[in-house]
């Protein structure tokens, strides 16, 4: 079972020829409402490739919530462990997109402020298990869930997004962490590291300060990987043409769910590699984040074009 422990959120999606400057008001057509935030993102892709997903968060009692949980329930991820807040209303996030592809986001949290770790039962924190985390619930939580499921065996991922300082003892009880090329960057400042390393370095730094596999995405550029014995992979991605390219939102989230998916599914780290670039790469060709994301069969179908791991030197 992959449990993933994050956020659900509304997404308004807002279409724009181009983004607003300060103080500038810039109107839109229209709005559309999808299904998001980066856990019931990463639920929903990793149980689109047909492996067994329990989702834990929290919703308000409101119609967005519902929608949130059914969206997820028919796509084949358990629900049972989303409870609902007396108190905040479900989260919500605001996407503009430019006639580009390229989208900027406010998040309001709501509920999402109110998960507890408490949710996650023991019973599930299990050998063979993975836990797929990001972060934008509270740190705190996060960490206390982290913390009990490395000590009962269970493999954990991080998506280390919004890249927020994480305590070291944290960091240490990771198997996985995958960063974006930007993230990474972060990270290394607030670790003391230069933030002028290229990618295959970043990830090799990080890899050793947390004994764990740092996967950095690149976007276009790809994925490289290094784990705590320094052996490091890179993945190219499949290229999209700007015709192709419709929608960004959420892509980073798909491949975090399908390399998740595909772990656990006993797949090696490069084969997951590819099979997550593959995913990410399907899914900007259409509008949102869920919807957007393919089924196993969708991804199998564009493998072949995407060019085997490579391993490098350091």
């Amino acid at each position: 079972m992959i449990i993933v422990f994050g956020s659900l959120n509304m997404d308004m999606l807002v279409r724009v020829d181009a983004f607003p400057d300060r103080g500038e008001t810039v109107l839109s057509s229209e709005a559309k409402f999808l299904p998001g935030g980066k856990g019931g993102n990463q639920a929903f892709a990793a149980a689109r490739l047909g492996e067994k997903v329990a989702m834990v968060g929290m919703i308000g009692n409101d119609d967005f919530g519902r929608i949130l949980t059914d969206t997820l329930r028919r796509n084949g991820a358990s629900t049972s462990g989303v409870a609902k807040s007396q108190d905040s209303n479900t989260g919500t996030a605001i996407v503009t997109r430019d006639k580009s592809g390229e989208n900027q986001i406010i998040v309001a949290s709501g509920a999402n402020y109110d998960a507890k770790e408490q949710q996650v039962p023991d019973e599930i924190l299990i050998d063979g298990n993975y836990l797929l985390l990001q972060m934008e619930l509270p740190l705190e939580e996060t960490v206390a869930l982290l913390a009990r499921a490395s000590k009962a065996g269970v493999k954990t991922v991080m998506n280390l997004a919004p890249a927020i300082m994480v305590p070291q003892k944290a960091i240490e009880c990771l198997d996985y962490l995958v960063v974006n090329s930007i993230e990474a960057k972060q990270i290394a400042v607030t670790l003391g590291l230069s933030e002028s390393l290229p990618p295959a370095k970043l990830a090799q730094a990080l890899a050793q300060v947390g004994n764990l596999t740092c996967i950095v995405t690149g976007g276009i550029e790809g994925s490289i990987a290094v784990n705590q014995n320094g052996e490091a992979w890179q993945v190219k991605t499949v290229p999209v043409s700007g015709e192709e390219l419709v929608d960004t939102t959420g892509a980073g989230d798909c491949y975090c769910g399908t390399l998740t998916a595909c772990l656990h599914a006993g797949k090696s780290l490069p084969e997951a590699m590819r099979y997550a670039s593959g995913a990410a790469a399907c899914s900007v060709k259409k509008e949102g984040a869920q919807n957007s994301y393919p089924y196993l069969s969708e991804i199998e179908e564009i493998i072949e074009d995407i060019p085997e791991a490579e391993k490098i030197s350091l």
